[in-house]
C-alpha cells in the first residue's frame, strides 16, 4: 500500500494543493486519493487542477451529472475507490438510492450492447456519422 501523507507531515508544496482542496471542497477533509498522490507533488499537483478545473469548474453539464459520469465510468473501469468517492460526492448533490439504481441500469445497458456492437463488428450507419 502506498504511504499516505497527511497534511501535518506533508511539504510546503504539499500542503498549498491540500489548502486548495479544503478551500475548492468547504472541507477541511483530505482524503486517501490526494494523501497517496502527494508522494508525487507534481502528480498530486496536475491531477487536482484538472479535477478542479472538470469536475468543479463552470461549464453547461449539472454538478450532479458531472458526478454521475465520474460514477458510470468508474463503475466500467472497476475503480472502487472512485465509485465510493464520487457516490459520495453525488448524494451530497442531490442523488437518490433511485437515481443510483437507473444508473446501474444504463451502465449495465450500455456495457452490453458496446460489447455486443464491438463483437459483431456492426459498421456504423451513415445517418449516426457526424
Amino acid at each position: 500500500m502506498t504511504n499516505l501523507i497527511e497534511y501535518e507531515d506533508s511539504s510546503d508544496e504539499v500542503r498549498a494543493i491540500y489548502d486548495d482542496i479544503r478551500a475548492t471542497r468547504s472541507s477541511d477533509y483530505i482524503n486517501n486519493f490526494w494523501k497517496a498522490l502527494a508522494n508525487h507533488p507534481p502528480t498530486l499537483r496536475r491531477t487536482w487542477e484538472t479535477l478542479k478545473e472538470v469536475m468543479a469548474g463552470s461549464g453547461e453539464i449539472d454538478p450532479l451529472v458531472r458526478e454521475l459520469i465520474y460514477i458510470a465510468v468508474s463503475v466500467t473501469n472497476g475503480c472502487e475507490y472512485c465509485i465510493a468517492s464520487h457516490t459520495a460526492a453525488a448524494r451530497v448533490k442531490g442523488m437518490s438510492d433511485d437515481v443510483f439504481a437507473e444508473l446501474m441500469a444504463i451502465v449495465a445497458t450500455a456495457n452490453m450492447t458496446n460489447r455486443l456492437a464491438n463483437g459483431y463488428q456492426i459498421p456504423v450507419d451513415d445517418k449516426f456519422k457526424t
